[in-house]
């Protein structure tokens, strides 16, 4: 009996020095661990409005300038890469941030499904160019190189705008 009480009071001792260890370890900065890098700074690339579509289309009426939707669900592996590794290219935001009105929208939420209506989508990601009366001027669906992008954004002509 003796030695089944010392045994749980060897292990009850090890467990709160184990936990006081790991409380105080937690607080203290570990020289050994990796450094945090910074969040990359988001004003190089297209800078996207967000505002309801009905304000997004008065306002491209006002500025004479055509809307480019990126028209996305969450669950998409091509847009997620599209939106961290082609949207964020500053060559990219340049052109675009310039000469459109910049708008993304996941279409399984929110006004999306309601968008989807007007604009039926046969997959994602799905790049729509609409002037400011709702007219869909180009559509263009999938991944695309920052470079194809800037390029497919050049093709671009505006309608009576």
């Amino acid at each position: 009996m003796k030695k089944v009480f010392w045994l749980l009071a060897f292990l009850l001792v090890g467990f709160n020095a184990q936990s006081t260890h790991a409380a105080l370890s937690s607080t203290r900065p570990n020289p050994a661990a990796p450094k945090k890098v910074a969040p990359k700074n988001d004003t190089e690339g297209i800078q996207f409005t967000e505002t309801s579509w009905r304000e997004i289309l008065k306002k491209a009426k006002a500025e004479k300038k055509v809307i480019f939707l990126d028209a996305y669900a969450s669950w998409c592996g091509p847009c997620k890469k599209l939106q961290k590794d082609v949207f964020t290219k500053k060559a990219v935001g340049d052109f675009y941030n310039s000469k459109f009105i910049n708008v993304k929208m996941d279409m399984e939420k929110g006004e999306g499904p309601a968008l989807s209506q007007v604009y039926p989508l046969e997959a994602y990601p799905t790049l729509l160019f609409i002037d400011g009366n709702g007219k869909v001027l180009k559509k263009v669906l999938g991944l695309q190189t920052p470079e194809d992008l800037i390029a497919i954004g050049k093709s671009v002509k505006p309608a009576g705008i």
